[in-house]
């Protein structure tokens, strides 16, 4: 069955990249974007992961967290925000289980399978309210700023 809008997102605990769990349960009462990115320290994904912190002062005045995931392990993920002073967390799915109950979808680039830059905005309730697929990380940040406010009213 597919993951649609309107639905309750599914339920996760997931280590960040200081290796504290995370759980949507954390999330209650806030907007919550969870982006999927592809591998640590590679070139979208640094800009993804550059424009959130740039731009996280907006999302917290909104009222709204911003949650990056890949399956890159604890480690890589702490090595990554080190590296660029990231203030977002980014959680560790090595097991791919967020991914495969998210139904992200996989492609192939030179012979290696990755997960699909795709982004979720779930409300304060833990509904999926709307989903990016093959996202664009230029300006990425901008576009879900405007399209949750929209959606707070």
């Amino acid at each position: 069955m597919a993951l649609e809008v309107g639905q309750p997102f599914p339920s996760f605990s997931l280590p960040n990249q200081d290796g504290k769990t995370l759980s949507l349960g954390d999330f209650a009462g806030k907007w919550l974007v969870l982006y999927v990115y592809p591998k640590d320290d590679t070139p979208g994904c640094t800009i993804q992961g550059q424009s959130f912190t740039a731009t996280r002062q907006d999302f917290d005045a909104a009222n709204i967290t911003v949650v990056g995931i890949s399956e890159d392990d604890v480690a890589s993920h702490r090595n990554f925000c080190n590296k660029f002073n990231f203030t977002i967390d980014l959680l560790a799915d090595t097991k791919h289980e967020l991914l495969r109950a998210a139904q992200v979808g996989q492609s192939e680039w030179k012979g290696t399978l990755y997960w699909d830059r795709t982004t979720f905005v779930i409300d304060p309730s833990g509904v999926l309210r709307k989903i990016y697929e093959k996202v664009t990380p230029q300006g990425h940040e901008q576009v879900l700023l405007t399209d949750i406010k929209a959606l707070q009213g």
